[in-house]
């Protein structure tokens, strides 16, 4: 009988999108992954999700890195940020359009939201398509219109044989099933606008060496299609743990737009990062 081999290390991630001022619910959701690879005597690392162009500002992303430095987290260097790793995201999509498993959509939203409305065996939640005729696809590429990049579930299936085998594991070792066909063709990217979240979060997992994703809840639905990108990709699969969310008092979820409970306006008024921190049970 062969040796067991070593131990794969712990790695996991906090990753916010500096699209607005960290909040309680951060806070907790940062504190959850930093002291599970502490216990673990593993890698906390930090990702700034920076392709929303519109909406990310330099000015958020330092005020991450101070709000994190105040509750007295640590991460290995360098800080990745996804605005840099273009050419890797380019690269994932070529992969997956070589082998046919994505196609340009050039409808536009009004298009998709009717399309929705009218399937066949009654109204779907999710888009599903198909490519477009060589000829038609042509003709519209060089009219310059805009399209959009999809995952096409259908030629996922065939290229896996269908979602039957595809699972994912959680923290305690336990197998769920990760059927991803109630997300539909979802987009990958867009023309001139870059890539989407679900493509980028699973290529820099892998960049990453990311082990265990530790999230909130609330990101429970994205984990099918993230497993169906890892699968089709050759992408290590890591163990996912989603935590509950922290509520406000009237019990909604915390959110960026929240003005009044952001961790820059709790440090301007006095409160401790330990007072902060065992408020939230650490």
């Amino acid at each position: 009988m062969s040796a067991p081999g070593p131990a794969k290390e712990f790695v996991t991630r906090f990753a916010p999108s500096p699209t607005g001022y960290l909040h309680r619910g951060h806070a907790y959701s940062a504190l959850t992954a930093f002291k599970a690879a502490r216990e673990a005597g593993g890698r906390f690392l930090l990702r700034i999700e920076d392709i929303d162009t519109e909406r990310c500002r330099p000015e958020f992303t330092e005020a991450i890195l101070d709000d994190l430095a105040w509750l007295g987290l640590a991460w290995k260097e360098p800080v990745m940020r996804q605005s840099e790793r273009m050419d890797a995201y380019g690269a994932a999509l070529q992969s997956l359009e070589r082998r046919g498993l994505i196609y340009r959509c050039f409808k536009t939203r009004r298009e998709v939201l009717a399309d929705i409305g009218r399937a066949p065996h009654g109204p779907r939640t999710a888009y599903v398509g198909e490519p477009l005729e060589p000829e038609i696809e042509a003709r519209l590429m060089n009219e310059g219109r805009p399209y959009a990049w999809r995952l096409s579930l259908a030629a996922a299936r065939r290229a896996l044989g269908g979602f039957e085998g595809l699972t994912f594991v959680d923290e305690t070792g336990l197998s769920h099933l990760a059927d991803p066909s109630a997300a539909g063709d979802i987009i990958l990217a867009r023309k001139g606008l870059g890539v989407a979240y679900h493509l980028a979060v699973v290529v820099d997992d892998a960049a990453q060496g990311v082990t265990q994703v530790i999230r909130g809840e609330d990101l429970l639905e994205a984990t099918p299609i993230q497993r169906l990108l890892q699968t089709l990709l050759g992408a290590p699969a890591p163990s996912y743990r989603h935590h509950r969310l922290i509520l406000r008092p009237d019990g909604k979820r915390f959110a960026k737009r929240d003005t009044t409970e952001t961790l820059r306006d709790l440090r301007a008024k006095g409160v401790r990062a330990g007072t902060l921190s065992r408020a939230l049970g650490f």
